[in-house]
């Protein structure tokens, strides 16, 4: 696994999103009431049929962009949000903010992206912060963009 990551962090991150889904309800509740650091709920449509998916994830913001990402790489919801390039934002005082998604390739701004993983709440921004080798090696990132209107 030496070139996707290491075999630790990836499973320590597969641990850390288990128990936070297994907690999604209470996080979510306490997400409304006051909202949690840099917390969204993230809406794309599912690529393997009708319907979205919804997942709370932090938005990072670097270099005056704002980005969204995984520390293994794809899952469910990057794979949807690769294949639909585009989703909304539902902020906690309920903004709504519909977004296109171009996923990043290696370089300077994907390693800006990554080094600001910090802005997660804790313990988050310390599990990133320990494991930011396995992150630069497997992470995937996406910068978010405002969405154009569509004309009809």
């Amino acid at each position: 696994m030496s070139e996707h990551g290491s075999r630790f962090w990836h499973a320590a991150f597969r641990l850390q999103y288990r128990i936070l889904a297994l907690l999604d309800p209470l996080v979510r509740a306490e997400w409304r009431r006051h909202g949690i650091g840099n917390i969204v709920d993230l809406e794309v449509a599912r690529r393997t049929g009708p319907g979205s998916r919804s997942r709370l994830v932090g938005l990072l913001h670097a270099n005056g962009r704002i980005y969204v990402g995984h520390p293994n790489g794809a899952v469910g919801w990057t794979r949807d949000l690769q294949a639909a390039a585009t989703g909304v934002a539902h902020y906690y005082n309920g903004t709504l903010w519909p977004f296109n998604a171009t996923q990043l390739g290696t370089g300077s701004e994907r390693d800006a992206v990554i080094r600001s993983t910090g802005q997660h709440p804790f313990p988050g921004n310390l599990v990133y912060r320990l494991g930011r080798g396995h992150v630069r090696r497997a992470g995937i990132f996406f910068r978010l963009t405002d969405r154009e209107p569509v004309s009809q």
